[in-house]
């Protein structure tokens, strides 16, 4: 018997119709994201719950926290809105990084006078700062997420 060699079509992988847009995060970014977030603003609450601190200077620190996540919020989308040659207001754009950094020197102050050790001061502000940092990484998630919905 001769040695038959016979060639068996490969088939040509089909392109997908679907796609991944190069500013698609990926999945494990997303995830990532959302941990952080959730770890950040869970842990900051949970040490005002379990600090011994007057109401109202707990009720300081919460609106600080909500205030703070708002701006941040607020800043990466008018920065993004900029990057897509979307108008925004050179007002608006001002108040965003104003209230920014108004709500971080409100913390810094809040806790330079507090009656707290070391480590509470700086368990808040690392929590603070997670929870900033991570809502502006979900917002651009999110945003991402939209625009591939959309094409």
């Amino acid at each position: 018997m001769e040695n038959e060699t016979q060639e068996v079509p490969k088939e040509k992988a089909q392109p997908s119709t679907k796609q991944r847009s190069p500013h698609q995060p990926s999945m494990a970014f997303v995830g990532a994201s959302w941990i952080a977030f959730f770890t950040g603003a869970i842990a900051y609450n949970i040490g005002l719950y379990n600090a011994e601190m007057q109401l109202n200077e707990k009720g300081y620190y919460f609106t600080i926290l909500l205030f703070g996540l708002f701006a941040a919020v607020s800043v990466q989308k008018n920065v993004r809105d900029r990057m897509e040659g979307i108008k925004v207001s050179d007002l608006y754009y001002g108040i965003s990084w104003g209230a920014t950094l108004i709500a971080i020197v409100l913390l810094v102050i809040g806790l330079w006078n507090a009656s707290l050790t070391l480590s509470e001061k700086g368990f808040y502000g690392m929590a603070f700062t997670l929870s900033l940092f991570s809502a502006i990484a979900v917002q651009k998630n999110v945003r991402d997420g939209q625009i591939n919905i959309e094409d």
